[in-house]
């Protein structure tokens, strides 16, 4: 028998005893897992240490870096984010529907855990507690395959919630670890009858990989060329705040913005702020030739950076001759994350909110708030933009399957 195969068959069984858990077991996990990551804080750093410096030696980009690199604030966030989940309404045995059938007949459709959720993403091992405890709240066993990037912090951090499971009772194998070779990789991805359902987190080329070569069902995260559109009604000064926010506050996450576009009537006068506002957060504006024209020291776009997620403080930019024309431009372009307009007026808002086809439209707010705790769920898994059972933030009703519980007093179909 294989590792992989071996992992994901003791994930299986320790499904079986997490699906059985109560909530008061789950939540006690929770809790336990965060005070083991704050008690082991030290050795945590000091994994994560070595990766930042093998990182940089391999001139791996600082935005890259900074998604990688962990310190005690942001291990006590991992923390805190699991005490943050043990507060969550429990999703497992939700009705989501009931009722009786004529033939008395009580039928219920109830969330249950999928049972093995196998979770493939890069460079940040902040993940790796978000995802196993997303995954303990909703019932499911996990296998983490980290990137090779992350390997010593995430050992590190798995090593640890693994401890904490068992302090409560649960199975240690609830949490896996999962080789980073790519053989073990593809084997994760073929392993359909023992993991239930893969989430790839990462950039295009990680999800692609994972949509075209598994056999395991595929939830389709996280890539997100995001759009802000400046409509000819927009409050100039309410857009510039947004652009900035939705571009500089994080660059490197998926909800960034990555384009801005313009409506030809305003572009005069809003890429006159605008430019320099972004020159002067250190943004590079890769623009057509009317924001060439508009601006200094801007690059000239190509086809490419239009449908770029940048994950940096890069920045496409056109002017487009109306509402229609951006729709156009983001139909072409968008990965379908998030995209925003901001405009004053009503119709054009309608318009816009039916016309894209987007996880999440925006109307007058930063393209920064797609995310599950903004979104109130209190957590997520990732950002689906896939069309199929879930799509947008991922928190843990969408972790769970359903199905149908049927009571009768002795009835027969005819």
């Amino acid at each position: 028998m294989s590792e992989i195969i071996e992992l994901a068959r003791r994930a299986r069984e320790a499904s079986y005893a997490l699906a059985e858990a109560s909530r008061a077991t789950k939540d006690a996990a929770l809790h336990a897992m965060a005070a083991a990551l704050r008690a082991n804080t030290d050795a945590i750093v000091a994994a994560n240490a070595q990766d930042v410096a093998a990182a940089r030696e391999a001139g791996t980009p600082e935005s890259t870096v900074d998604r990688l690199a962990l310190d005690a604030g942001r291990v006590d966030g991992m923390a805190a984010g699991l005490e943050q989940l043990a507060g969550l309404t429990d999703p497992v045995g939700e009705v989501v529907r009931g009722y009786t059938l004529p033939n008395g007949l009580e039928l219920r459709q109830v969330r249950v855990p999928f049972g093995v959720v196998g979770i493939i993403y890069e460079a940040r091992p902040n993940v790796t507690a978000d995802a196993a405890g997303i995954c303990l709240k909703s019932g499911n066993a996990v296998l983490l395959r980290g990137s090779s990037s992350a390997a010593a912090s995430n050992v590190a951090i798995v090593d640890v919630l693994r401890e904490a499971a068992t302090s409560v009772g649960l199975p240690a194998d609830v949490v896996q670890g999962v080789p980073t070779d790519r053989a073990a990789v593809k084997e994760l991805m073929q392993a359909r009858g023992l993991v239930d359902v893969l989430i790839p987190r990462g950039g295009a080329g990680l999800i692609q990989t994972v949509v075209s070569e598994s056999t395991v069902p595929v939830i389709e995260t996280g890539v997100g060329n995001c759009h802000v559109y400046v409509d000819a009604d927009a409050d100039l000064g309410l857009a510039l705040e947004i652009l900035l926010n939705s571009k500089t506050q994080r660059p490197s996450v998926c909800n960034a913005a990555e384009s801005l576009l313009v409506h030809a009537s305003v572009a005069d006068e809003f890429l006159a702020i605008a430019l320099p506002a972004l020159a002067s957060a250190g943004v590079t504006v890769h623009g057509d030739p009317t924001v060439v024209a508009a601006g200094k020291d801007i690059v000239e776009a190509t086809d490419e950076d239009f449908g770029t997620e940048y994950n940096s403080l890069d920045l496409s930019a056109a002017v487009v001759d109306s509402l229609e024309s951006a729709v156009q431009h983001i139909r072409r372009y968008s990965s379908g994350h998030t995209d925003a307009i901001i405009t004053r007026s009503q119709a054009a808002a309608r318009r816009f909110v039916q016309a894209v086809d987007s996880a999440a439209v925006v109307v007058n707010a930063s393209t920064r708030f797609t995310d599950g705790a903004e979104f109130g769920f209190g957590a997520e898994i990732g950002i689906s933009t896939q069309k199929l059972h879930a799509r947008g933030p991922m928190g843990l009703p969408e972790m769970t399957s359903t199905k149908y519980v049927v009571t009768g007093e002795g009835q027969i179909r005819n």
